[in-house]
């Protein structure tokens, strides 16, 4: 993989120009993406920026992010062809910061469940994950040093564990949504995949313009409460060894860390998140549910077909459900900074007729907390395993010092 913040190190003291990193990831992809299939459109002859703390970063957008000059298909034949008018206000972030957009990457349709082609690098005979299958996969096979996902389940948390990268799903609109094709407005959060924590600071640094993000030399010693989320039914082994590596490297490294019981209430916002997010989704897809229901991907129109019947008052109670838990959810960081769980059940399943199951994921999304996934293990094939560390809503900058503490402990023991 490439680390972001080594490119700018090299870059920054010379070793290495701008225009060479971006042709170093332009020559990978050319070369790699015929296998993986992570791209579904390219920018012709990109060039680097000359100024910028992300010029000579090749970046790749999910293909739901519209682009003003690329278009944006939403993995759909419904907007094969699509060419927005603007940059969707990440995208231009990216630019602002000097990033150069590589091209738009894969994305199951509308970021919901139907796979795509797109093969994880680890090993070829496994799914990368979803929704932004691309996003992972182009960054774990060292085509790009950053990328743009989207979570409104477990979309960039999963594919992260399954690919083995680090990614962030930020704080509640960290990042703006504006210009990302909704499906739940509650839900839809963009995040970052790169190859480690310090990788992921730097880039969400230079996008938002946070000092505070970036890490310094100094690694904390965090309070970690480790969750396992029994009301989304037990992990498999792989998954469950890797959060037992994690929580062992943790201590060892002279981390304060316990296990955590979750209040009822946050376990009842975990069993409502599907009906808050398919209410939503009807909305927010109404146009193309009603006009073009049979070039909806199956199981996408499917899931649509079972949810019609979600009925208002079944909304407001998920919405009332969910506002409840966050703030049991906040009381929780009181005794701890962060929160040590499951990126996924287990490994990534085998072959593509699935991109893998959501359940430790989504609540986290509901709760609008910053979610960082670290690599802790590798499964049998050679298919990593990882775990995520979440932090108190709006302590992005903790969940990323924890994550990087975690790394750490990780990388020795």
């Amino acid at each position: 993989m490439i680390s972001l913040a080594e490119l700018q190190r090299r870059i920054d003291s010379g070793e290495l120009s701008a225009d060479a990193a971006i042709t170093q990831s332009i020559e990978t992809i050319d070369t790699d993406d015929k296998t993986i299939g992570a791209f579904v459109c390219r920018t012709e002859n990109p060039r680097s920026q000359s100024a910028g703390p992300l010029r000579g970063i090749a970046v790749g957008i999910k293909d739901i992010i519209e682009t003003s000059d690329l278009p944006t298909a939403m993995g759909s034949k419904i907007y094969r062809g699509f060419r927005p008018r603007a940059d969707a206000p990440v995208v231009a972030m990216l630019k602002q910061a000097g990033a150069t957009i590589a091209g738009k990457t894969t994305t199951t349709a509308f970021a919901s469940v139907d796979p795509t082609p797109t093969l994880n690098p680890c090993h070829h005979g496994h799914t990368p994950g979803g929704s932004s299958s691309g996003s992972a996969a182009a960054v774990a096979a060292g085509m790009i040093p950053l990328a743009l996902g989207t979570q409104t389940g477990g979309s960039v948390i999963r594919p992260a564990s399954f690919c083995g990268v680090a990614a962030i799903k930020p704080s509640f609109r960290l990042l703006p949504t504006v210009g990302v094709k909704c499906f739940s407005w509650t839900l839809d959060t963009v995040g970052l995949f790169a190859a480690g924590v310090e990788d992921l600071a730097q880039g969400l640094s230079a996008m938002t313009g946070r000092a505070e993000l970036t890490l310094g030399a100094a690694i904390e010693t965090p309070r970690i409460g480790v969750v396992t989320q029994d009301f989304a039914g037990a992990p498999e082994e792989a998954g469950a060894e890797a959060l037992r590596i994690a929580t062992r490297a943790a201590e060892r490294a002279g981390a304060t860390v316990r296990a955590l019981s979750l209040p009822d209430i946050v376990g009842e916002a975990w069993r409502i998140h599907p009906c808050l997010q398919d209410f939503e989704a009807h909305r927010a897809l109404a146009w193309e549910y009603r006009t073009h229901h049979a070039d909806l991907p199956p199981l996408l129109r499917g899931r649509l077909d079972e949810s019609v019947g979600i009925v208002p008052a079944d909304y407001d109670a998920a919405r009332s459900t969910a506002n409840r838990a966050r703030k049991a959810l906040a009381k929780i960081f009181d005794a701890v900074d962060v929160l040590l769980t499951f990126s996924a059940p287990g490994a990534a399943p085998k072959g593509l007729a699935s991109t893998g199951d959501p359940r430790f994921n989504r609540l986290w999304t509901l709760m609008g907390v910053p979610c960082v996934n670290i690599p802790a293990y590798v499964a049998d094939g050679g298919l990593p395993v990882g775990v995520q560390v979440i932090a108190r809503f709006g302590d992005d900058a903790g969940a990323l010092k924890a994550a990087r503490f975690v790394e750490g402990a990780l990388a020795r023991h």
